[in-house]
């Protein structure tokens, strides 16, 4: 097997070709099953080891114990507390739309697992006597289908807060869905330069492309893009608006109890595996050894591959877990501002910077893998100035909130301030009006005293 050389490939290495998917689909039903209960039980493992490592890594960083309870060193913290919430009591509050409410949880937490279905694990190995390779299945548009599917396990979260007939869990709801549709399609531009550099969307097609040569050395935005955009689908903090527990109670989960509100957080840290394993695949080589393990006879042949998929994935979680212990949590204006300002407009710079690298240089050229080091150094690094730039002259810029002007020298009236509540006289607010309950702006006045009955709403 063509064992990687970083940074060694050629033009011709890099020219585009199509997968070959003949591998999959002749598994026997037996097989298959196996393959099947293989990538749930890894998923199981992986959230249960998570919550506990994510637990034990935060006490470490905030200078904290973490979970030292049950079982050695507390590892089956985890295992207690999936015990403990099974056991709850699973209240269904009065006013709900129960079907969509029973509903959404399960739209959450089946995609989540559906996703892993074209995750390529490995390359072929032999699995009683037949040789198969470690991974379900795989398509021509396997990345477009893990989009695809990851969308829909959205809806799970935006028809949780809809159908809980509750203010702030619809708010958690909307705010979800605004977060998708921004991060989504820089998350989906970020992947334009690696089709075409590796000439399928096929995810072991890709992988296959990176025997050379990963695609983050080549595509070093595009990678700073995607980890950012992961970050903002997975609700992760700092951007986790739908469930700011500081601002929405607790989000579109406000109202779950019980084993269906396991299943959003079984979702939750699912997806985070799976957009971990997809980092992996498509800019880290996927299951193939780095440096300098590359370099040994089959370190990356066999069972030997998983292992270093397995390290690169939980590398990727660790990430999550230290931008959860370090960053506060954004502003939800300052959330979509990056998304739509930033974000978007730097991924469609890259993808036609890109574009033409290949034009001017050739695909078939020697000097395409240096140049695209290169461009890609220089894009982080202008981007890196413009925003300190700007951050500076904002900063500079800025002065204290202009207070009450006075109306006449020496008078001692002053015209209220226009930051200044009392200032407004607005018109009767009607919290009901648009059919959910509202709570006021500060500047605004109830029409008449709300019934007991609409404060508990």
């Amino acid at each position: 097997m063509t064992r990687p050389h970083l940074l060694a490939a050629t033009g011709s290495e890099l020219a585009t070709t199509s997968a070959d998917l003949t591998a999959f689909g002749t598994d026997p039903w037996w097989l298959v099953l196996v393959k099947v209960l293989g990538v749930f039980v890894f998923l199981v493992v992986t959230v249960l080891a998570a919550i506990y490592l994510e637990r034990k890594i935060l006490a470490w960083m905030q200078m904290r114990i973490g979970p030292n309870r049950v079982g050695p060193f507390g590892i089956l913290q985890s295992l207690a507390d999936g015990v403990k919430i099974a056991l709850k009591e699973g209240l269904i509050p009065k006013g709900v739309d129960k079907p969509i409410f029973l509903l959404a949880p399960v739209i959450a937490v089946i995609p989540a697992f559906m996703a892993f279905a074209v995750i390529p694990f490995g390359p072929e190995v032999s699995i009683l006597g037949h040789r198969t390779p470690l991974q379900l299945t795989d398509l021509h548009v396997g990345v477009l289908y893990i989009l695809a599917v990851t969308s829909i396990g959205v809806y799970g979260i935006v028809l949780a807060g809809w159908s809980s007939g509750s203010t702030y869990p619809l708010l958690g709801g909307l705010r979800s869905t605004a977060q998708v549709i921004s991060y989504e399609i820089a998350m989906a531009l970020s992947f334009v330069g690696v089709f075409l550099f590796a000439g399928t969307m096929s995810t072991s097609g890709i992988v296959d492309a990176q025997s050379r040569v990963w695609f983050v050395f080549l595509l070093l935005p595009s990678f700073c893009i995607y980890v950012i955009s992961m970050v903002g689908e997975t609700n992760r903090a700092p951007f986790d608006l739908p469930e700011a527990e500081g601002e929405l109670v607790g989000g579109f989960h406000t109202e779950y109890s019980s084993l269906r509100f396991a299943m959003f957080m079984l979702a939750e840290y699912v997806n985070m595996t799976t957009v971990s394993a997809l980092a992996a695949t498509l800019f880290l080589g996927g299951w193939r050894a780095p440096l300098p393990f590359s370099l040994l006879p089959g370190a990356d042949s066999g069972w030997w591959a998983l292992l270093w998929f397995v390290i690169k994935v939980w590398g990727f979680l660790f990430v999550f877990m230290w931008l959860r212990a370090t960053l506060p949590r954004l502003r939800y204006d300052q959330f979509m501002a990056f998304g739509w300002k930033v974000l978007i407009p730097v991924s469609l710079a890259w993808v036609m910077v890109v574009a033409a690298i290949r034009v001017i240089v050739g695909p078939e050229s020697a000097l395409l893998t240096p140049a695209m080091v290169i461009a890609g150094l220089a894009a982080v690094a202008v981007i890196v100035v413009v925003r300190r730039v700007l951050s500076r002259r904002g900063a500079a810029h800025d002065g204290p909130r202009p207070g009450p002007a006075t109306s006449a020298v020496g008078s001692g009236a002053s015209d209220p301030s226009p930051f200044d509540p009392t200032s407004f006289d607005p018109a009767p607010f009607n919290p009901t009006a648009g059919g959910f309950p509202v709570p006021p702006l500060p500047h605004q006045r109830f029409a008449t005293p709300p019934t007991k009955e609409a404060r508990h709403a």
